[in-house]
């Protein structure tokens, strides 16, 4: 009896202290990941899109993806209302009152282009256990493996923008996103919607120039004329055009939401009109990894569990003087228990 006693008291003091002694070390907060110099992605601009959706069409083309009826137009058209697992890119039109005024938030529309932002600390390769989410090192394109997929779903439970969709059709289950073209790369071609874009409202090049090109969006004096690229922002492989600048909100969304993306956008109206709500600066991976390693470093949680099982379990185990205390306790022959 006692020796069962001193177990179990011995037991929970020892998980105790380890995991005292585990805790008192102070665990050193990640902070957002760093971009990589090379890292490439798109800008879009809101005021040059025309809502033409040709960009819907070549991704769909270029990602040999099947016709998507999700409308009530079902077997009629493919026109999606969301990105799904097999539209990884969609134009989503705003309106406000009467929607006659282009660019204005009164009585006004705009266009938002819905696709993923290839974060550079993404929430969704830092949440999937078997690495069929991830990041590459040089370019930064947030890539999806579908033969390591699982299809646990976590990467569509922690993404912030709601992009990585399940294909519930798939006998295997598999996960759609967009992946920047990377497949194209290899050929000397880029981004498929920045390729047919015909108003420039959808850039590829690295983050670097985007960024800059951003900037320079939004210093312009409205109504100024300037010079609109086209396709490849770093190669200049299609002819510009000039027009006058438009109201900016002043604002690139992308640059540090949930610690930066690699995708930008403009608007003459405000982001959360258009789908976009206030994200933090600091990345939810940052955040959920320093929780991680604060619980488990050390093996803090693990003690404290076994710490509270071993005091379940000495509340629930009879002792040997409560077994022979009980007259109700029988011996297997049920008889009474022989002293």
């Amino acid at each position: 009896m006692n020796g069962r006693r001193d177990f179990f008291r011995l037991a929970l003091a020892g998980g105790a202290a380890a995991a005292g002694a585990a805790a008192s070390p102070s665990v050193q907060a990640r902070g957002n990941a760093e971009i990589s110099p090379d890292a490439i992605g798109l800008l879009f601009d809101s005021t040059l899109c025309i809502g033409c959706k040709a960009c819907v069409a070549a991704c769909k083309e270029a990602n040999d993806l099947p016709l998507d009826y999700n409308t009530p137009t079902h077997g009629l058209w493919d026109m999606p209302l969301d990105t799904t697992a097999r539209t990884f890119n969609v134009i989503k039109a705003w309106q406000s009152g009467t929607g006659m005024n282009r660019g204005q938030e009164e009585d006004g529309y705009a266009f938002m282009k819905v696709s993923c932002l290839h974060c550079v600390d993404p929430s969704c390769v830092s949440a999937c256990p078997v690495s069929a989410m991830t990041k590459d090192p040089v370019t930064g394109i947030v890539q999806y493996d579908a033969d390591a997929c699982i299809g646990c779903r976590y990467c569509v439970a922690a993404c912030p923008f709601g992009i990585p969709k399940y294909d519930y059709d798939s006998p295997t289950g598999q996960i759609g996103k967009c992946e920047l073209c990377r497949h194209l790369l290899p050929e000397g071609k880029y981004a498929a919607c920045a390729e047919v874009c015909p108003t420039g409202a959808t850039l590829f090049g690295k983050v670097s120039s985007l960024k800059a090109e951003a900037h320079r969006r939004l210093a312009l004096e409205e109504g100024a004329a300037t010079v609109w690229p086209r396709g490849n922002l770093d190669t200049a492989d299609q002819p510009a055009w000039e027009g006058p600048a438009p109201h900016y909100v002043q604002h690139v969304y992308g640059e540090k939401e949930v610690g930066g993306t690699q995708m930008f956008k403009l608007s003459a109206v405000a982001f959360d009109k258009l789908g976009h709500k206030p994200l933090p600066e600091r990345s939810f991976s940052s955040q959920s990894e320093t929780l991680q390693h604060t619980l488990y470093g050390g093996l803090v949680l693990p003690l404290a569990v076994l710490g509270v099982m071993s005091w379940v379990a000495k509340r629930n185990v009879k002792h040997d003087d409560e077994i022979h205390d009980d007259p109700m306790h029988d011996t297997q022959d049920g008889g009474k228990r022989h002293e």
